[in-house]
């Protein structure tokens, strides 16, 4: 990752953007990631058109939310199946599944692939076992001026009365280098267990569905004040880049995936014009009529 030399474009657009005022884990992410593709998102707000794994993740996501809803004696592979089906309903005519533009064969397979990952679950863990006692669960904290804001996947007690913290992943497994790097979003949700509900998780842990594998580690003070610490850091240079108007692309093999590329000022775009033709560029897109989610 490197980060890019000024090329003309960077300052173009008049300083003085609002400073957000709250910050998610995936918030810090892409501004820690790349602050320019963070500016288009986060600050200006840009839609993007949506993507294939991201759509099958909120799917899968609320179909396992529906299962944790059933009493704990009818969390069956059945109910899930059933409960996919009405998630793939649901979503069946949302502009995320509209916008995929798939046709009989894709959205065929994008099903196939949901009830897979689905599938795979209870290979990982039994749900009649867990004790949910939150599920999306949104919890929000003030640090100073600002509010840390995060939604739990699931949270629920240990056979010991412990809090343990799940968050569902739908993509691979990270290898064992980034595997401390693919747990800050959890360590996030730590913090807010503990400033919310003045207790530190006896767990916290990444499923990760396509694989199969589960990440957890065990959160501490220390871990916990560190997310204070890091989460102001940036939010400080948040708010100096939206004072100055200087958020800076900072390119790596992530830029191959990125929905404003065009705009970058690493690619030879121009930021100023992002605003009128990212709008217009979604709002074709969606413009189609719904496609019915294949059936199995």
């Amino acid at each position: 990752m490197s980060d890019v030399a000024p090329t003309g474009h960077e300052n173009t657009a008049a300083a003085g953007f609002t400073v957000p005022l709250n910050l998610s884990p995936s918030r810090v992410s892409s501004f820690t990631s790349c602050p320019m593709q963070f500016r288009f998102s986060s600050i200006q707000k840009l839609p993007e058109p949506p993507g294939v794994a991201t759509t099958k993740g909120t799917i899968v996501h609320r179909a396992l939310e529906l299962l944790f809803v059933r009493p704990a004696a009818e969390r069956t592979p059945d109910a899930l199946v059933a409960d996919l089906d009405t998630a793939l309903t649901e979503y069946g005519t949302h502009p995320d599944y509209v916008g995929l533009r798939l046709d009989d064969d894709a959205a065929a397979s994008f099903r196939r692939d949901c009830s897979t990952l689905t599938e795979r679950y209870f290979a990982m863990e039994d749900p009649t076992s867990v004790r949910e006692i939150g599920l999306e669960l949104w919890l929000t904290a003030p640090v100073g001026a600002l509010t840390l804001r995060g939604i739990i996947d699931r949270l629920e007690l240990d056979e010991h009365g412990g809090l343990v913290v799940t968050d569902y992943k739908t993509g691979r497994a990270p290898s064992g280098r980034y595997e401390q790097k693919s747990l800050a979003g959890v360590h996030f949700y730590a913090f807010l267990c503990h400033a919310v509900f003045d207790r530190i998780p006896a767990k916290i842990r990444l499923m990760y569905l396509q694989t199969g594998e589960t990440i957890e580690t065990v959160p501490s003070a220390q871990s916990v004040r560190f997310i204070t610490t890091r989460t102001k850091a940036v939010w400080t240079a948040i708010e100096r880049a939206c004072t100055t108007g200087e958020f800076r692309p900072n390119t790596s093999n992530l830029c191959n995936y990125c929905a404003f590329q065009q705009w970058c000022p690493a690619f030879d775009g121009n930021p100023d014009d992002a605003e009128a033709e990212a709008r217009a560029a979604y709002e074709a897109l969606i413009a189609a009529e719904p496609v019915a989610v294949g059936a199995r």
